[in-house]
């Protein structure tokens, strides 16, 4: 028996906590019935689960590596009718979501699946997953002000934790460097920039963890290998922290950890704060 938010996850319906929402919401029914409590648990293979009226399946996961290019909406639909992620998961006919945000006018790697644990894992702030960012701002950048970038910028919801920026170039009324984060506020890298007097130029998010982009064009896919989902699997388990780790009597590991791999899909210089 499993909570139900995991079995959710698992079918790749939405993450533990957009799961739970669902539950608040009453959405979620259990042979029928409106789950009602957070706490309940169901059998993922005898029990029958729905949201909004839809059965809930347990799916094969898939992983799909994305290069969202600038102009495209990172969610599943827009309001205003632009061009959205949604899209490009629709024409491949498969129930994914993407993991990891990008704003409108920003480009670079977002993580397409339907694994929802994985997905909370790399997206929870408590697991604070490096995501690096290739920027370039307007301006020459000044050391002392790639320093405060560095040690952290007071932004309207507060001071942003310490980053790595790594220098790559002085151009011409312009500076490009690395930036990396291990927290995800909403357009956090343009606002520290705006903050320091230097507002971006360009942005890219070159990777999640241990997923590279690579040399993918942008608005292109392509579905990771297992190697690559392995190596992401392990990173996000060495970046739990202790305090996060359900705590258990006997010395046997909780089964969130004891969770193996997927299996192999069958389809073919940095500165320190």
């Amino acid at each position: 028996m499993e909570r139900i938010q995991k079995i959710l996850s698992r079918a790749g319906v939405a993450s533990r906590r957009a799961a739970e929402d669902l539950i608040r919401e009453g959405r979620v029914r259990l042979n029928g019935k409106v789950v009602e409590h957070l706490g309940t648990r169901a059998d993922p293979i005898s029990d029958k689960l729905t949201v909004d009226g839809r059965p809930a399946v347990l799916n094969r996961l898939r992983y799909y590596l994305y290069h969202k290019p600038v102009g495209v909406i990172s969610s599943m639909s827009d309001p205003e009718g632009r061009q959205s992620i949604g899209q490009v998961v629709r024409e491949s006919r498969e129930h994914l979501f993407p993991v990891g945000r990008l704003d409108y006018d920003s480009s670079g790697l977002v993580l397409l699946t339907n694994d929802g644990e994985l997905a909370q894992m790399l997206t929870h702030p408590k697991y604070g997953v490096a995501k690096v960012y290739r920027v370039k701002v307007r301006g020459h950048m000044e050391e002392k002000t790639i320093d405060r970038l560095a040690s952290g910028v007071r932004l309207e919801d507060g001071m942003t934790l310490p980053a790595q920026v790594t220098l790559e170039a002085r151009l011409d009324k312009k500076t490009r460097f690395v930036m990396t984060l291990h927290e995800g506020r909403q357009r956090q890298i343009r606002r520290m920039c705006e903050a320091v007097g230097h507002p971006v130029d360009k942005l890219s998010r070159v990777s999640i963890g241990t997923l590279k982009l690579g040399r993918l064009p942008p608005g292109q896919k392509r579905e990771l290998h297992q190697e690559e989902i392995l190596a992401l699997w392990e990173f996000t388990r060495r970046s739990r922290p202790e305090s996060a780790a359900p705590k258990v009597k006997g010395g046997r590991k909780p089964a969130s950890l004891q969770r193996k791999p997927p299996a192999k899909p069958r389809t073919g210089g940095r500165r320190r704060p």
